[in-house]
This record gives structure tokens, C-alpha cells and sequence, in this order.
């Protein structure tokens, strides 16, 4: 893979994974606590994270 397609994957990646956990962070404090609130950090953290590994996963994978 080259560079550019995996700093493509890492942005994608990075852009999904921001908005699942910012939804699942609401969804969760909405039941958990009743009251609508995203937490940032995790959905930050979780995104950085994924959007690291996955794209060398899929590097990896490739040969």
C-alpha cells in the first residue's frame, strides 16, 4: 500500500470511528445518566487508535 492510500485509511478511519464513539458516548450517558452529553477525550482517544491500527492491519495483511 502506499503512503498516500494508507493516509487515506487513517482519515477515513479516523473520521468513522470519531462519529461511532461520539454517538455511542451520547447513547451511553443518555441511558447511564439521563442526560445527552458526548464525551470528546474517548471519542478522541478511540479514534486516534483505531484509525492507527487498522490501516496497518490491512497493510500487514496484504504481504
Amino acid at each position: 500500500m502506499k503512503k498516500r492510500g494508507w493516509f487515506f485509511n487513517f482519515f477515513v478511519t479516523l473520521i468513522a470511528t470519531f462519529i461511532v464513539a461520539g454517538v455511542v458516548t451520547l447513547l451511553w450517558s443518555l441511558i447511564a445518566h439521563g442526560e445527552a452529553q458526548i464525551d470528546w477525550e474517548t471519542s478522541f482517544l478511540f479514534a486516534v487508535i483505531f484509525s492507527i491500527v487498522i490501516p496497518m492491519l490491512e497493510r500487514w495483511n496484504r504481504g
